[in-house]
């Protein structure tokens, strides 16, 4: 059996990786050898920049990808339509049997479309066939279709074969939208996966000692671990309007009173701090340079690889993101996240974890974060530790190996019904 596995954002790798993992276990066990798999991987190059890309290969340990599409930024319909126009070729050529996609980038949707749609040539008595798509992340909804993420989402849980979900309202979403209920598994998070496999060694990251923020136990007024904030801000809503982006920053410039913020900036957020004129909002630090916190200012950064971002958010006092996958990271890990979004695909991480959803108006941010601040500090007691250590079921490191399991097992029938 071949599987061809799409990644092009930097999520979409902490997902991969826990999948390719699983394949390469099933590969080796008894049970595997009878039925081994194949497996592609291939990089639309959605994302391009080093840091948000190319670095997660070292970090993660998974091979670099066997085709590289080479997209490269553009407007939604030109990037969708380009992943489709140069994904085809290369899904005819390969014909993988499964097609896993992960997610809700451009990536996701536009690789899933092209293998709902062609039909492979006949090979002697062969039927006619087109790969089975999986997609990981599933049932995923929002409710707001103004984000391009909710459309991918819905179209390509509407074309997909197996839908893996990680959360039970995920489930409920797809039933509710009328797929059959045979199509949907509940297996975890492969995201989940990929921190619990890596939380360890992203302890020797180096990132606190070049920032400044590691506890140093001879100073007896040293920093504590914990006395930082980690900001991620990039989605549209958020930074393309310049007045809320003031808004934003105002909130920040508050917060930061009561606690530094570190900001990795995503390149097209930086983008939009020149365009805008913000830059005098901001300390900006380089890898290369000494890095001193200032108490009054947010301290931006460039973006980091996976472990030196791992190990900087788990040791963090407060989140605050627009990031849907910060939100899960942040359950796990116990950290209080605030979200500055009006809403959440991921529920569970506000009954089961440590997210508040809070939109971007500057009152409703500041609030949040300082309450945030307040109930997980070290004076939280039984509270606190109850909070921190809320898990949601099946986040157990076991996702990966649940869907190649499924996939392994189920796949030889479902093509014979197809």
């Amino acid at each position: 059996m071949k599987y061809m596995l799409i990644a092009g954002a930097r999520p979409n790798f902490m997902k991969i990786a826990s999948i390719m993992s699983a394949i390469d276990s099933h590969n080796q066990s008894p049970d595997g050898t009878d039925k081994p798999i194949n497996q592609l991987l291939v990089h639309t190059g959605q994302h391009y920049d080093r840091a948000m890309s190319e670095t997660f290969f070292d970090d993660l340990n998974i091979p670099r990808s066997d085709i590289n599409l080479g997209v490269g930024s553009l407007s939604h319909a030109e990037q969708t339509a380009e992943i489709m126009k140069r994904f085809e070729p290369v899904v005819m050529s390969e014909q993988p049997d499964v097609l896993i996609v992960v997610g809700d980038v451009n990536s996701t949707i536009a690789c899933a479309l092209v293998a709902s749609k062609i039909t492979y040539p006949k090979n002697g008595n062969q039927k006619k066939r087109r790969p089975l798509i999986a997609h990981v992340e599933a049932g995923l909804r929002s409710f707001d279709r103004t984000m391009p993420e909710e459309i991918n989402r819905i179209l390509t849980d509407a074309i997909s074969d197996f839908l893996f979900v990680t959360e039970k309202s995920a489930e409920e979403n797809l039933q509710r939208e009328g797929i059959a209920k045979e199509k949907i598994h509940f297996v975890g998070n492969t995201m989940i996966d990929t921190l619990i496999k890596h939380r360890e060694k992203a302890k020797e990251s180096g990132i606190l000692d070049h920032l400044g923020l590691k506890k140093d136990s001879s100073i007896e007024k040293s920093r504590p671990a914990d006395d930082y904030c980690v900001l991620t801000l990039h989605r549209p809503n958020n930074v393309d309007n310049k007045e809320i982006f003031t808004g934003i920053l105002e909130a920040l410039s508050i917060i930061a009173k009561q606690i530094p913020i570190i900001f990795p900036v995503h390149p097209r957020t930086m983008n939009r701090i020149r365009e805008f004129g913000f830059e005098n909002h901001f300390v900006f630090q380089t890898h290369g340079s000494q890095f001193t916190i200032c108490n009054s200012r947010i301290n931006c950064i460039e973006p980091l690889g996976y472990l030196d971002f791992l190990c900087l958010m788990s040791n963090a006092g407060l989140v605050l993101t627009d990031s849907g996958g910060m939100q899960e990271e942040t359950t796990v890990l116990g950290i209080p996240c605030v979200t500055l979004r009006q809403n959440t695909e991921r529920p569970v991480t506000v009954t089961h974890g440590t997210n508040m959803i809070v939109g971007n108006e500057k009152e409703n941010i500041v609030n949040a974060a300082l309450s945030q601040l307040e109930k997980f500090s070290p004076s939280g007691g039984a509270n606190n530790q109850e909070l921190r250590s809320s898990i949601p079921p099946l986040w157990d490191g076991q996702a990966g190996k649940r869907i190649i399991n499924i996939l392994a097992d189920h796949i030889c029938d479902h093509s014979r019904n197809n």
